[in-house]
């Protein structure tokens, strides 16, 4: 580790800080419904969206309404994608020629883009023709994540309300989201990244000559505006298989910077925008300062870590950090804070290879995820998310002082605390259970490159990014089979959609209460008590579930590699 590295981490936390507040001051305009200066240009679309669809704004709905809208939207867009993909064979846009997607393999694309997951068990360039990649697949970015923050503000409603039947409206909140920030925003990153270098074009290759004389065919596309939305949705697709370790999706070190910038920066906001809310900003920066705290601790081990490199390699005579499966452009301090970025959040492009990171390197992207991805996390599923453990901290802090527990103005009772557990409950349970099985099946035990811990730690991986909506993967396993394409599947739509069922229903049962002011009993949630017992209830909770399949994997591989051995 050196100090330019500690500088360049110190850097990237510094300007997230400052965009922070920005970002959330326009994401709570949006939340509120007012008008900003793109409702001069954009505001005649958003009504002839309302107009033609038939969509009343105004209408409130309720929690169980909001609900079946989300869902109902999110099963059209699936399999809509579904016959983009099988059908791609005879579309348009198809310079290469690609063949339709098999049934396994559109499934499991189609389940995946639905829910911002973004796991790609293809080649992109390889497989996706430029009409799957804008229409199938792009749009879901737009889309997903637009879901995600529109869901964040109807819990945000749950709790500001007061005595309220409903928590907003779907319609309204997913189109405002989608046209005043997500399009705009994206409009002048992808003008920067083809600034940059990025391709963006309709052509789909273009012949080279390399320096020694060889041809090659260099796959092209519309990489910039789908690279914009990758990040700014947390979404992680990559146009191109390498993703972000491509040159054409992250030429230089400024974009990889920016692009890390991009994977957070509406994430934080949404906390600042959630103390904006609720009457209390303080609240707000008590959340994001548990978050931080987090991830300043899990990026420190991954840069230790990959700094120290490997004590087996060094033994041979071979010094310096681990650069095995790192791009030279980006380096170890570079490609450590990306891989925690991208876990933290539920973005999952990666610009180095997580299967060849040191074993304790590749645990914290893996117990990133396995916490919930609340570190940040995704766009709006991070604040949501993090808030189901705010309620069971609160909880706790209640039975501690013997006194019903209240949050930001609202008692939390047993209904609450009963669908919080349901939601956080989902993600061990699928992760775990899914793993158990492809364990031990043949099918299963088919899919890892490696033996031992390592193989092990390539199958939890596959789940726990596949149920924790990220997308990324340990690289070394074969994924790309009907087993895995299904077992997978599966596993993203329950880990999107089992938990925002529950927080939907806490946020009904919350915005139909009275507000509880605050008291000399109450319990403070803005300190660092409170900030404190946020963490710990985030670390403890998934240290208590994740331990035993950790010691099994990563824990195991790093005792093994320090005795000098490898499998």
């Amino acid at each position: 580790m050196t100090f330019q590295g500690w500088l360049y981490i110190a850097a990237f936390v510094g300007v997230l800080l400052a965009l922070t507040k920005p970002m959330g001051l326009w994401l709570h305009a949006l939340y509120e419904g007012r008008r900003t200066p793109l409702h001069r240009v954009l505001g005649p679309v958003e009504r002839g969206f309302y107009r033609l669809s038939g969509v009343n704004p105004d209408e409130d709905q309720p929690w169980h309404r909001y609900a079946v809208h989300m869902l109902v939207f999110n099963a059209v867009l699936l399999l809509l994608t579904y016959a983009v993909l099988r059908l791609q064979g005879v579309l348009p846009l198809n310079g290469l020629g690609y063949a339709g997607i098999g049934a396994d393999g559109a499934f499991n694309t189609a389940v995946s883009f639905t829910t911002n997951t973004n796991w790609q068990w293809y080649v992109g360039e390889a497989v996706m023709s430029n009409l799957s990649q804008m229409f199938a697949l792009t749009i879901h970015n737009f889309l997903s994540a637009a879901t995600g923050i529109a869901l964040a503000f109807a819990l945000f409603r749950g709790f500001a309300r007061r005595s309220a039947t409903g928590i907003g409206n779907f319609w309204a909140d997913i189109t405002r989201v989608t046209l005043y920030l997500l399009l705009p925003a994206c409009v002048g990153y992808t003008l920067y990244l083809i600034a940059a270098g990025v391709p963006q074009t309709l052509a789909a290759s273009v012949d080279v000559a390399t320096l020694e004389g060889v041809k090659q065919t260099l796959a092209l596309g519309p990489v910039a505006s789908q690279e914009a939305i990758k990040m700014l949705g947390t979404n992680g697709g990559g146009f191109f298989n390498a993703n972000s370790a491509h040159p054409f999706e992250n030429p230089d070190a400024l974009t990889n910077f920016v692009q890390m910038l991009s994977i957070f920066v509406i994430g934080t906001g949404m906390t600042w925008c959630f103390g904006k809310a609720v009457g209390n900003t303080r609240q707000g920066w008590a959340i994001l300062a548990a978050m931080m705290t987090i991830f300043l601790i899990g990026t420190a081990v991954v840069y230790w870590q990959e700094a120290a490199g490997n004590p087996v390699l060094h033994h041979l005579g071979v010094g310096g950090g681990n650069m095995e499966g790192k791009e030279v452009r980006f380096g170890v301090v570079a490609s450590a804070l990306f891989s925690v970025v991208t876990t933290a959040a539920s973005c999952g492009a990666v610009n180095a290879m997580h299967d060849s990171f040191t074993a304790l390197g590749g645990m914290i992207p893996l117990f990133n995820i396995q916490l919930g991805e609340v570190v940040v996390g995704g766009v709006g599923a991070g604040i949501y998310g993090f808030l189901l453990f705010a309620i069971l901290a609160v909880f706790v802090a209640g039975l501690m002082v013997g006194r019903t527990p209240e949050y930001v103005g609202k008692k939390i009772e047993s209904r609450e605390v009963k669908l919080a557990v349901l939601a956080i409950a989902v993600l061990p349970l699928v992760i775990l259970g899914m793993t158990a099985v492809a364990s031990v099946l043949p099918a299963g035990l088919a899919g890892p490159l490696n033996k031992g811990p390592h193989g092990f730690s390539e199958i939890l991986y596959a789940f726990t990014s596949a149920v924790g909506n990220n997308g990324s993967a340990f690289a070394g396993l074969s994924a790309g089979t009907p087993f895995y394409n299904g077992m997978l599947g599966v596993a993203m739509w329950l880990g999107r959609f089992f938990v925002i069922v529950p927080m939907l229903a806490i946020a009904g049962s919350l915005a139909a209460k009275r507000y509880t002011p605050e008291t000399a009993g109450s319990f403070p949630t803005t300190g660092l008590l409170w900030t404190g017992l946020l963490i710990g209830i985030v670390l403890i909770l998934g240290g208590l579930t994740f331990l035993p399949s950790l010691a099994l994997g990563p824990v195991a591989d790093h005792l093994a590699m320090i005795r000098g051995q490898l499998f």
